[in-house]
């Protein structure tokens, strides 16, 4: 399977805080020089690339003279603004040595939720590829709240390995892959070389902290890869430390940890709706609708709602769970909640005669349904 990356023509690659700050000493230009120089390559041998970075929130800190990440957000969006322009700027002039331009796209959570504009992302990013262009896109973290913030790069370059339907998502982190336990703590610890994305037994190896200067941990990678796989994309996490580590990997070299897709790929539309990452409410079902959702394909009809929380308007992200309070689903709703809880356990027919009007038989169509 790892001659596969070789005959990977669309790269999705995102490198961590750690590896570009050098561990917080300030932007390390040398290696950025390094990794531009095998993209570059990779450019030549035909392949398209799209970088995902980090390093903005790391490298404001730098400049400000803090030593430790803040926790209020005007400090942190404070830090993103001051350290984008030298993240971009060492960028910008790295490339340029090998005739490349750059385009910088910063993107929030909203941008992708909002179906209109996650189409506009998408055109803009085959745009610049067509160009010949590398797109280096970050998490505005600028403007970014909790309520529309991906969380962290891993998922952002995940989303984003979805939305260009990547084949391959490169995660360059500071540690060699995944390991059956930490390594730090367990010499006896051994690299898991490859692997199914849907294997549940990887979170119970990955280490969930996270470092100082990033938000992600390995468990935030293993999620990352079973997302990038909704669109039938391999994941490699491996050390960006490693010589040459791009240009290995792309000859098919056994480094890190490679994690494959064990399923087709979603319709694009599908993809975007599991791309969601909040929800505005949920919709709890009895055991029938649950089976039905799970088995037939179908659309959720009222009548198998038992509960409605949440506040959320016609068209908005609800999710769907049993009786137990597992989440087996998520769609976009016909109706707000308001209209949601007034029909709930009544037949379709009803519909009309309780609101007044019907916009929908169904409360959430099979096309805005996602099974989880």
């Amino acid at each position: 399977m790892r001659q596969k990356l070789s005959n990977s023509k669309r790269w999705v690659i995102k490198i961590g805080s750690a590896l570009l700050t050098n561990d917080g000493q300030g932007l390390d230009s040398n290696a950025i020089a390094g990794w531009t120089e095998q993209i570059a390559t990779l450019r030549k041998q035909g392949k398209e690339v799209i970088l995902v970075s980090s390093g903005a929130v790391a490298e404001g800190m730098t400049r400000l003279g803090w030593t430790k990440r803040p926790h209020a957000l005007h400090e942190l969006q404070a830090a993103a603004a001051v350290g984008q322009m030298g993240l971009v700027q060492t960028y910008e002039s790295c490339f340029k040595k090998h005739g490349i331009h750059t385009a910088q796209i910063l993107l929030t959570h909203d941008d992708l939720s909002n179906r209109k504009r996650y189409l506009n992302a998408r055109s803009t990013l085959r745009s610049l590829l067509d160009l010949g262009i590398i797109p280096i896109i970050n998490e505005n973290d600028t403007v970014a709240t909790d309520e529309i913030r991906f969380g962290d790069n891993d998922t952002l370059a995940a989303l984003v390995a979805n939305l260009v339907e990547a084949d391959i998502l490169v995660i360059l982190t500071d540690q060699n892959g995944l390991y059956t336990e930490d390594p730090r703590n367990n010499p006896d610890a051994t690299l898991v070389s490859e692997g199914k994305a849907s294997d549940p037994e990887l979170h119970k190896m990955a280490r969930p902290s996270a470092g100082t200067l990033g938000r992600g941990g390995m468990s935030t990678k293993i999620t990352a890869a079973q997302r990038a796989a909704r669109s039938g994309t391999s994941t490699l996490i491996t050390s960006g430390r490693t010589d040459q580590a791009l240009l290995r990997a792309a000859k098919g070299e056994n480094l890190g940890t490679l994690l494959l897709p064990d399923s087709e790929p979603m319709a694009a539309r599908k993809q975007w709706l599991a791309g969601h990452l909040k929800v505005s409410g949920k919709l709890y079902l009895d055991d029938g609708a649950v089976k039905v959702l799970k088995t037939s394909g179908k659309s959720l009809l009222p009548v198998g709602v038992t509960s409605v929380t949440g506040n959320f308007m016609r068209g908005e992200m609800v999710a769907c769970l049993a009786s137990d309070g597992t989440e087996i689903a998520r769609g976009l709703s016909n109706y707000n909640v308001i209209e949601a809880a007034k029909i709930m356990g009544k037949a379709s027919s009803e519909i009309e005669a309780i609101l007044g009007y019907v916009d929908e038989p169904e409360l959430i169509h099979r096309d805005n349904l996602i099974i989880l």
